[in-house]
């Protein structure tokens, strides 16, 4: 698989696991320490053909500084995503891609449309938030629910998220 066809799957795997199909938030180790949350993700995308992807996450930080770990079904690491304010860099298989912003490597990643990262972290503690042409119905967020949509840019896509209250 080329490079560029490579970097778009891992990218659609990465913006699917930020939006977990079975996340569990966390309480941190120590008073202080970044929030942490684990669990499945499930993204389709409204492309020609329909894509659609699951896999297990660990998300942990914030919009600002933090780290993403993509596993297997089977529990084995396929992918990591650290950033700070400084640069963000995916690790996979062995590879390694550096960006000077998380946005900048989510955005190649996915084929031109950034990663609704920030949004995210909000979404997670079912506090409303829209960016980059997301929007998250936070109607069942406090039962364990949050499906967010992206009508633009083209195709569209959905990302759902079930978790623990």
């Amino acid at each position: 698989m080329p490079r560029r066809a490579s970097l778009r799957v891992v990218g659609a795997v990465i913006l699917g696991s930020l939006m977990g199909a079975c996340s569990t938030p966390k309480l941190p180790a120590a008073p202080g320490s970044p929030p942490h949350w684990s669990g499945r993700f499930s993204l389709t995308i409204q492309s020609e053909p329909v894509e659609r992807w699951s896999a297990g996450f660990d998300l942990q930080g914030s919009a600002t500084e933090g780290e993403l770990e993509i596993h297997s079904p089977l529990g084995q690491r396929v992918a990591l995503l650290q950033w700070t304010p400084q640069q963000a860099e995916l690790q996979q298989g062995g590879q390694r891609t550096v960006r000077r912003s998380l946005e900048e490597l989510t955005s190649e990643l996915s084929g031109g449309w950034a990663l609704p990262v920030a949004a995210l972290f909000d979404w997670l503690r079912g506090r409303p938030s829209s960016v980059g042409g997301w929007e998250a119905d936070l109607s069942l967020q406090p039962e364990g629910r949050v499906v967010a949509r992206r009508l633009h840019p083209l195709p569209a896509a959905e990302l759902r998220l079930v978790f623990e209250p």
